[in-house]
């Protein structure tokens, strides 16, 4: 994977990041309706489908790297909970300070109270929105993707690394588990990884033409399908046709699965098509500050809600401009989270490699 575009896979992963927030801060208990479009666009919850599909591009280039099952585990496991345990425990501590503050602005489909083993068993266990229900971790609704996302990565690396009837068998165990309520969203993801065979492939052989056309199609067909409708129209047709099948599927984030995985066909060939421009490109004046926000992408993305709501409780209602002040102030203490987490990723995965290995050698 060359410079260029990696760094253009996380400007995009800032940018996903960014757009979630401003969608859940375009609440109307949050902003009034200063950022009313956002919601009823719905490109927060387009935008997690971006995050999908680079997740699928990215554990496809790394599996090949890691080479093991054992190393694939490690770095995918390390990768999430180094930033899943400071959100939930955050999320925890902020939730339970906040409610004790203004039990009202808690009194709502946002926030879900449950037993402290039951959100830390749920949220550890990534099976909040598996086959055995939807569960919301206190304010924290974007982890329902986090749930998504172990599941592809865990059927992935069997896929990959497993053979034969192990794998077959494992493949099962796994779907029985997540349950078709996850798997409806699995072809979107699996266009990142069929967009990075593509790429692997080679796309030297794109001419440039072909290539703008690639980069081009998808965010014109993306907007040009809103003046028609057809958002709504496979958010219905897919609901249609889960109901018809008799199956009894409670749909949740998954509701626009056919929507979903149309855009995220249509990025795929975005990204191929960005793959074959950007080979030279290198981001010279700007590629340190997009690492070192996209450092932060994934701590945003998980705990910007439990803050919004947290800081919603702090801030007057009537301050002048307050969806400013609320997003600064949002957006700053994940910055300050990742710099202790996130950022801290090889130290994390350094410090347990290490007592891995003592572990086998004693």
């Amino acid at each position: 994977m060359n410079k260029g575009f990696s760094l253009y896979l996380d400007a995009l992963r800032i940018a996903a990041a960014l757009l979630v927030v401003l969608s859940h801060l375009a609440y109307p208990r949050f902003s009034g309706d200063s950022l009313s479009a956002l919601r009823e666009w719905d490109f927060g919850r387009d935008a997690v489908i971006i995050f999908f599909v680079l997740s699928g591009l990215v554990i496809a280039y790394v599996a090949e790297r890691d080479g093991s099952w054992a190393r694939f585990a490690f770095n995918r496991a390390t990768r999430l909970y180094s930033v899943l345990v400071p959100t939930l425990i955050l999320t925890l501590l902020l939730d339970k300070a906040g409610q004790a503050m203004s039990p009202a602005a808690y009194d709502g489909w946002w926030y879900a109270d449950m037993p402290t083993w039951q959100f830390l068993a749920s949220g550890l266990s990534f099976s909040n929105d598996w086959i055995f229900g939807h569960v919301r971790l206190g304010t924290n609704g974007p982890l329902w993707s986090l749930s998504y996302e172990a599941a592809y990565y865990l059927l992935f690396g069997i896929a990959f690394f497993a053979k034969g009837t192990q794998r077959l068998l494992l493949i099962l165990l796994v779907v029985c588990l997540v349950g078709p309520r996850v798997l409806l969203l699995m072809p979107a993801w699996l266009c990142g990884v069929y967009a990075w065979r593509l790429i692997k492939q080679g796309t030297a052989n794109l001419s440039t033409p072909t290539a703008m056309l690639l980069l081009l199609v998808g965010p014109v067909f993306y907007a040009a399908s809103f003046t028609v409708g057809l958002p709504v129209f496979l958010t219905q047709l897919g609901e249609y046709l889960i109901l018809v099948s008799g199956t009894g599927v409670e749909l949740w984030f998954s509701s626009s699965f056919l929507w979903n995985t149309l855009i995220a066909a249509l990025f795929a060939l975005h990204l191929v098509g960005a793959a074959h421009l950007l080979r030279s490109a290198d981001f010279a004046g700007i590629g340190k500050a997009i690492r070192w926000m996209a450092g932060a992408s994934f701590t945003i993305y998980v705990l910007h809600y439990p803050l919004l709501q947290f800081i919603h409780v702090l801030l007057p209602p009537n301050m002048a401009g307050r969806p400013l002040v609320h997003l600064a102030l949002a957006l700053t203490l994940c910055l300050l989270v990742a710099q202790i987490a996130e950022r801290r990723l090889a130290d994390v995965r350094g410090l347990f490699g290490k007592r891995r290995a003592e572990l086998v050698h004693s």
